[in-house]
């Protein structure tokens, strides 16, 4: 069993120190170099600590430690079956990371759900600040969800700890304003999301901003026909961002906590 307080330091240690090297990364072999703006990055910051507190006051138990409890108790799938360890640990960081696909290509298909994870997309840029900048309200539906997975299958708080994990450091990697040399993505990308195949889903042209989902494996991409390879433009000068949402008075932290509750603006170009 994790302990929660273990839980959270291990986490909170792995997001500094990885995400303090894709800084460096980035800064020091820019793509794009769009993203560097401090102004831009504390808002985006400023999700990530908005996110945590929204997460621990609304929720009296969260994934790592409510799999502990679940699993303990003999609960789920799991615990019915009894399978080896090795098997229930794979088949939970698989199922999880389905269920993270498909929530993120629902979030693009229902209005409702769009509305919350539009801000996310609203960014200008694209760059490890990015990965944090989800709407709290989103980010409270997806903890729902896989508390409700947890108790459905009934993993390992290992398993699910791994995961986690890989959620969070998948997506600052994923995020990075870096491409691979081409060799290298494209052989990567035959198993895992690299940032030149999620830098096409920030595309504001919606036949690119709805594909590429995935958020650790491609396979679902491929398996569910979402996947795509190459953006209209080439990468480094493509448009990132919502075309209703390039001014600056849509950047700000108020701005964008709001957004989820107006109507989308008509395009507008960006102030000059």
């Amino acid at each position: 069993m994790t302990d929660p307080l273990d839980d959270g330091l291990i986490r909170l240690l792995a997001f500094f120190v990885v995400g303090g090297l894709l800084l460096a990364l980035q800064w020091r072999f820019a793509l794009r170099g769009d993203g560097r703006p401090a102004k831009r990055q504390a808002v985006n910051l400023a999700f990530g600590v908005i996110d945590t507190l929204v997460l621990r006051f609304a929720f009296p138990v969260l994934a790592v430690a409510w799999a502990a409890q679940v699993h303990a108790d003999g609960g789920g799938l799991f615990g019915a079956l009894a399978w080896h360890p090795i098997i229930e640990f794979a088949i939970a960081i698989l199922a999880l990371d389905l269920v993270i696909y498909w929530q993120h290509r629902l979030m693009h298909r229902i209005p409702l759900l769009w509305r919350m994870h539009r801000v996310h997309h609203a960014d200008r840029a694209f760059d490890v600040t990015t990965a944090v900048r989800f709407h709290p309200l989103e980010i409270a539906l997806s903890m729902g969800l896989k508390l409700g997975v947890i108790t459905a299958l009934g993993p390992s708080a290992l398993a699910v700890l791994t995961f986690e994990l890989m959620l969070s450091l998948g997506s600052l990697w994923t995020h990075t304003d870096i491409a691979l040399p081409r060799p290298i993505d494209r052989a990567t990308r035959w198993l895992l999301v690299t940032p030149s195949m999620h830098r096409i889903h920030h595309s504001p042209d919606k036949t690119e901003t709805d594909t590429n989902y995935g958020f650790h494996l491609s396979i679902w991409d491929r398996l569910f026909r979402s996947y795509r390879a190459e953006p209209k433009h080439p990468e480094k000068a493509m448009p990132i961002g919502l075309d209703e949402y390039m001014n600056d008075r849509d950047q700000g932290l108020i701005a964008l906590l709001a957004n989820p509750f107006r109507s989308a603006r008509k395009a507008t170009p960006p102030e000059p």
